[in-house]
């Protein structure tokens, strides 16, 4: 399994959160039309997308929060990632900046309809990304390996904060290529939108 030197870590994934908060900031100067656009009958909206993501934020934010504040400070230099939790940071983060190659249906507690309000939204999306930053920082003074999240699956299983930290990042940035592209199907240019992750060529 993969090993990271834990405040390294950090500091990628508050550069990652800055880039998706970014892109949050670059839908709020698009027309609403837009942000509510479906490619085909099968395909999300960009609040849809967002609105996706606000719900998983409901879920781990004050989830992770909370466990940080239960454990004492002290952290060790090292953070070795699970075996379940790598699979699913793998399986989640996008392997390219273009597209999302490898589908995934969505859990009916995490779809939303096409009516919601685009301002409330985005506003708590934006809150949103302040907190994952804020909850990142608080963690430089936590055992990344030693606090463990339910995930929002089943309670019965948990992951490591360090690689739950990964798995939202990761899945945020697989969720803003596909809203960046759903706006780019409106005619709307992407060429100054964020650039979300960069990949290291292998």
């Amino acid at each position: 399994m993969p090993k990271f030197k834990s405040q390294d870590l950090i500091s990628e994934l508050q550069r990652d959160v800055k880039r998706v908060a970014e892109a949050g900031e670059f839908f709020r100067n698009i027309d609403k039309p837009k942000l509510v656009y479906c490619v085909d009958k099968k395909s999300w909206s960009i609040v849809q997308i967002l609105e996706h993501l606000n719900a998983y934020g409901r879920y781990y934010l004050p989830m992770i929060e909370r466990e940080m504040a239960f454990r004492s400070k002290g952290v060790p230099t090292w953070f070795n990632s699970g075996f379940l939790g790598n699979y699913f940071v793998n399986s989640m983060k996008p392997k390219n900046v273009f597209e999302v190659k490898n589908k995934m249906k969505a859990m009916k507690d995490y779809s939303f309809p096409n009516s919601l309000n685009v301002d409330t939204v985005l506003k708590e999306f934006m809150e949103q990304q302040q907190k994952l930053a804020g909850l990142l920082e608080m963690a430089r003074d936590r055992d990344l390996n030693a606090i463990r999240i339910p995930i929002s699956l089943t309670k019965m299983v948990k992951f490591k904060l360090g690689d739950v930290f990964r798995f939202l990042v990761a899945h945020e940035q697989r969720h803003m290529i596909q809203a960046r592209n759903t706006l780019k199907a409106t005619g709307e240019s992407t060429d100054k939108f964020p650039v979300i992750l960069e990949v290291t060529p292998q």
